[in-house]
């Protein structure tokens, strides 16, 4: 009985103990925080009661949050206050309320670019390069886009006003306001208020266009699947183009992978506090053992770069293209406990099949999903411009689409007409595979990573010298100014004589009572501009 009476009052020390610690240590780690921000309210306070000019607490509340953020060297890591959350949301998913049209303004004028699909502006038969010169009675002349945006976004089922000029004519429409839901799925070309896929009715290749991975784009991803009958055995080979393809939701492209694998390493996803995750595919593939090609470029990135690894890990694709972007880590979007914002952190790191990261660092030889061997398709600046003109003028929605004379399965076509030898080289490759059984080049051989890092440096040697041009032109217009206001011409600082020879030279720093800090080995004989930025001066 003693005994019991023992081993209840020792459990119940341990656990009082216990209970004890635990809160001795939360409460020394609330301590740590807030002594970590004593000096941020300590500079507040002196700021609210000394500084010469009155202060938005908001943008200062701002302000520190972005510097602490920035201390990162992570673009992907950021806060969203209230007021940018409508924005934020509708980038993250592609939704908003709206009248659904893209739009632009020129010449100080509202400008319809396209209407979206199956929106209010589509139905009600608004147009492309439709001006739009009025917004509930009021004239958008002068009006910024966001401003004109704001005017026309609302409630949904709220109507709004415009009037719109086409052809010298003023043409009035009520709108009302819906939900806008933004297609990320696309054909090649539209027929009607459809898009169509099948880019090769002869050989039965189809051709998909993901340009976001947003919530819940596996499901219409697969519908466009159905509809060129992938999954009965008649569908000769695919082209996914995930050319400038930002990324998305990882789910979906997991998904979308899973349709294509029978077995095997989707991805897997690790960090700092977060145990390894290993996506695999599931169940058997749904689809059959069609070709299939994924298109690639240097702006293809996050979750389609998962995707194209996925793909080619597994040999279950071929990509064409160039090099994708180098985006490998993972953001889970939390909101702040006080409600004035949400955060976007990264808190893992894709990892492909084989076990190699696809985030580009700066130190970086091998980054993102290259192009399969003999499948690089690389553009000039040139060909690139081209490319984007014509396919920017291609999405455009116009009454007369599906009406042209287009040859869309010529790859010759494809290159004279579209601007597009990475698409013509990726239908090239699907219909040589679907004629002769194999997979035939149709690009150049691979590249390294070490030539990759050879077209950077050549690029930021052209860039230093636009740089440099730029800065005489600079110096030009301030000799020009100082002669016309008639001002003294200031002394050139002259830290280093011209023509020594530093470059493993010795530069020696004291403090202020004498005592030698440091000795440094000058590897560079361009000193004196870094001293020039440092805030000295020449002891004579």
């Amino acid at each position: 009985m003693k005994l019991g009476r023992l081993i209840s009052q020792v459990s119940l020390v341990m656990v009082l103990g216990v209970a004890v610690l635990g809160s001795t240590l939360a409460i020394a780690s609330r301590t740590d925080d807030y002594a970590f921000f004593d000096p941020m309210i300590e500079i507040k306070t002196m700021l609210n009661r000394l500084y010469v000019e009155e202060i938005d607490d908001r943008e200062l509340q701002d302000g520190a949050i972005a510097g602490m953020l920035e201390t990162l060297g992570d673009p992907y890591t950021f806060y969203v206050p209230t007021d940018d959350q409508a924005d934020f949301e509708k980038e993250l998913t592609g939704e908003y309320v709206g009248i659904g049209a893209q739009v632009v303004v020129e010449d100080g004028w509202l400008t319809i670019v396209t209407p979206l699909e199956d929106s209010p502006a589509f139905r009600a038969g608004i147009m492309a390069d439709d001006r739009v010169i009025r917004i509930d009675g009021e004239s958008t002349w002068g009006l910024t886009a966001d401003e004109c945006v704001d005017r026309l976004t609302g409630e949904e089922g709220t109507p709004v006003d415009i009037v719109v000029e086409r052809a010298g004519e003023e043409i009035p429409y009520t709108l009302v306001r819906a939900q806008i839901v933004t297609r990320i799925v696309k054909g090649f070309e539209r027929e009607g208020d459809a898009w169509n896929f099948m880019i090769d009715p002869e050989r039965q290749v189809a051709y998909i266009r993901l340009t976001q991975f947003t919530p819940g784009c596996a499901a219409p991803f697969a519908e466009a699947l159905e509809a060129v009958g992938a999954a009965d055995g008649t569908l000769g080979g695919l082209v996914i183009d995930l050319r400038w393809n930002p990324g998305g939701v990882l789910s979906d492209a997991v998904a979308i992978a899973d349709m294509f694998l029978d077995e095997g390493i989707i991805v897997s996803t690790r960090g700092r506090n977060r145990p390894e995750e290993v996506a695999r595919a599931r169940q058997a593939g749904i689809l059959p053992d069609f070709a299939v090609v994924v298109l690639v470029n240097g702006q293809s990135a996050s979750a389609s770069e998962v995707l194209a690894g996925a793909l080619v890990d597994n040999d279950r694709a071929v990509v064409v293209g160039t090099r994708s972007f180098g985006k490998g880590s993972v953001q889970t979007v939390r909101n702040l406990p006080s409600g004035t914002g949400v955060l976007k952190i990264t808190e893992q790191g894709y990892y492909l099949p084989s076990g190699r990261s696809i985030h580009r660092k700066d130190d970086s030889i091998t980054w993102g999903v290259d192009p399969s061997e003999g499948f690089h398709v690389p553009l000039t600046n040139d060909e690139l411009r081209d490319l984007i003109e014509v396919r920017r003028r291609e999405d455009v929605i116009r009454p007369e689409d599906g009406a042209g004379a287009a040859n869309w399965s010529d790859p010759d076509w494809i290159v004279h007409d579209l601007k597009d030898p990475q698409l013509a080289a990726a239908v090239h490759a699907v219909q040589l595979r679907v004629d002769q059984g194999t997979w035939v080049p149709t690009g150049q051989p691979g590249i390294t990573g070490e030539d990759l890092l050879a077209r950077e440096y050549l690029d930021n040697e052209r860039l230093r010298e636009r740089l440099l041009r730029e800065l005489s032109r600079l110096d030009r217009r301030q000799e020009t100014i100082r002669t016309a206001a008639d001002l003294e011409e200031t002394e050139p600082v002259d830290l280093i004589p011209d023509g020594v020879a530093l470059r493993d030279g010795r530069l020696e720093v004291y403090d202020a009572a004498g005592t030698l800090v440091v000795s440094l080995r000058l590897t560079d004989g361009d000193l004196e501009r870094w001293l020039m930025d440092a805030g000295v001066e020449k002891i004579d």
